[in-house]
């Protein structure tokens, strides 16, 4: 009987099969899902960045298949028209090939004390009197994020961070974490301490081969105060009632500064930046990716040339081009 057809050495991979005998890859990587947007609000609570993790330096890496390899960049959350209006969470970030690495989109800046998961996320969104959003949910390990800064009824916070003078929200984060976004705060704060709160900072990587900050929170809305969003691309909270918050910065995941209404005009919270996904193989992987608005170069990274794919936005990596 004739041999109707075989899969050859030099065959096509699609996803999860090899390309050209080629076997499965460890590569390092970047995920970072795109930031919440800040709330709208008299005095509006920042947004919370997109998870942030990774591999690099020393980390686990993550398999590729040869092939394709499906890349998703999540979009940040847009900020809402209407007084009193809670942000929107972000989009996750990930990397499918013969493993999965997700990243959760920031938690959206919110206007109520109450338990409200759209405060959840990577990092968690600033709260407004007794709330405040939690980070790195669905957990992983290392943490993806922070919570979000706020404070409770009669002064009282009601975050894990100490009354040390630092704003509420303003929460470092360690390798493996995107910032907070701030937290408002109602009129009975104690004496001396800030009454809004900065972002979170994120976290810098040298996983291209230059330093680049990461994931940083968004700054809440303050009369005549201008919150900074965190360093890594979170947006500084409004200053002057009607103006939006400043938007979480693209390619960065950072979250969205709040937002003040008033003076007959809207200030929406402002957008969460989309995320980004960098993969990194060795100088002889041979990658191509698509569409070609995502680049592949050759990049002289801390400990030896590496092949470098960026996804700026949701796209596809293919490895054995």
């Amino acid at each position: 009987m004739p041999i109707i057809g075989s899969l050859g050495g030099g065959s096509a991979g699609g996803f999860g099969q090899r390309k050209g005998g080629l076997a499965p890859l460890a590569v390092d990587f970047l995920v970072v899902a795109g930031g919440g947007s800040g709330a709208n609000n008299f005095h509006g609570a920042g947004a919370g960045a997109g998870g942030y993790r990774t591999s690099f330096p020393g980390g686990t890496k993550v398999e590729i298949a040869a092939g394709e390899n499906t890349i998703t960049v999540g979009t940040g959350g847009t900020g809402n028209n209407g007084n009193y209006s809670p942000g929107n969470p972000g989009n996750p970030s990930s990397i499918v090939g013969l493993e999965t690495i997700e990243s959760a989109g920031g938690g959206a800046g919110r206007n109520t004390g109450a338990v409200d998961p759209i405060g959840f996320g990577g990092s968690g969104g600033g709260g407004y009197y007794t709330g405040y959003g939690l980070g790195n949910v669905p957990p992983v390990s290392p943490p993806q994020g922070n919570p979000g800064g706020g404070w409770g009824n009669g002064g009282n916070f009601n975050g894990p961070i100490n009354w040390d003078g630092n704003a509420p929200g303003n929460r470092p984060a360690g390798k493996n974490s995107a910032g907070g976004g701030g937290g408002s705060l109602n009129t009975a704060e104690p004496s001396g301490i800030p009454a809004f709160g900065a972002g979170g900072n994120g976290a810098t990587n040298s996983i291209t081969g230059s330093p680049v900050a990461y994931a940083g929170g968004g700054g809440a809305g303050d009369p005549g105060v201008t919150n900074t969003g965190g360093n890594g691309g979170g947006g500084n909270g409004s200053n002057v009632q009607g103006v939006p918050g400043s938007p979480g910065t693209n390619g960065l995941g950072g979250g969205g500064g709040g937002g003040m209404y008033g003076n007959g005009a809207q200030g929406n919270g402002g957008n969460g930046g989309s995320g980004i996904v960098i993969i990194r193989g060795p100088s002889s992987a041979l990658f191509s990716v698509s569409p070609p608005s995502n680049t592949v170069t050759t990049s002289p990274a801390p400990d030896g040339a590496a092949q470098i794919a960026t996804f700026n936005v949701s796209g596809t990596l293919t490895y054995g081009a």
